[in-house]
């Protein structure tokens, strides 16, 4: 009989060898009282032993460690988009393969997800870095980055860019794709009249390997999506079904 997964935990990285088998351990400790869920790695296109490290995983727990391969690198919305749609599991948590996230934090969003999915179909638990362990520059620049993105979008949410997160598959799926859309997910969820829940979490350096994103260009992008997130609040309109005959909703 096919194992049950109710929880999928999407992973996308690039050059992360180092981070993979560390991060995973942790992972399968913080699930060690349940056994629904597995772990989703997409390689987008490293060029390290990436691949080698998640498929070894794989091989030692085949039903727990899944991999979606990217022939070359498309992004990280990309490959989020891509893992979420080989996720067998009804909810969704994202991480980052750094390993900055902890996932000894992961328990505690999915205990706000199974409050919140009582009352709301459509709803994001994010994560936020509060004592972040970057270099003083680059918490400067996510400070202002964060303080004109709440402001023109109203998201809800003063650390979008941690990559700790649980929302609906089907919620995800409702979403417009485009690349760094997942630096928005709070505005797009609260777009669908969905809930954003923000719950504190920790922050750890890097152990391994080197950031991918420079400032500039994750500026100059940074503008761009957020007049396209803008585009699509304007031309928003919700939709309140009071009354159907129909038996199913596709």
């Amino acid at each position: 009989m096919p194992e049950t997964i109710c929880i999928s935990v999407v992973i996308p990285a690039k050059n992360e060898a180092d981070n993979i088998s560390p991060l995973v351990l942790e992972i399968f400790d913080c699930f060690s009282n349940r056994n629904d869920f597995e772990i989703i790695y997409i390689d987008d296109g490293s060029t390290d032993d990436t691949y080698k490290k998640i498929m070894a995983l794989h091989d030692a727990y085949p039903t727990k460690v899944q991999l979606v391969r990217h022939q070359k690198s498309v992004g990280q919305s990309t490959a989020v988009y891509s893992g979420i749609q080989f996720a067998r599991g009804d909810l969704i948590v994202t991480l980052d393969a750094d390993g900055q996230n902890n996932p000894a934090d992961i328990p505690t969003l999915l205990q706000h997800a199974e409050k919140v999915k009582l009352i709301e179909q459509d709803f994001c638990i994010a994560g936020y870095r509060k004592a972040r362990k970057d270099t003083s520059w680059k918490r400067f620049q996510s400070k202002v980055a964060n303080s004109v993105r709440a402001k023109l979008l109203n998201d809800d949410t003063p650390d979008t860019g941690c990559g700790l997160k649980v929302f609906p598959k089907a919620t995800f799926n409702k979403l417009p794709y485009f690349n760094h859309m997942h630096r928005y997910l709070p505005a797009l969820i609260k777009r669908l009249g969905g809930s954003i829940v923000v719950v504190e979490v920790s922050h750890r350096d890097r152990q391994h390997g080197q950031s991918k994103y420079g400032m500039w260009g994750r500026l100059f992008a940074g503008l761009i999506d957020m007049l396209g997130v803008m585009w699509l609040q304007k031309r928003n309109k919700r939709v309140h079904v009071t009354e159907t005959t129909c038996t199913t909703k596709n």
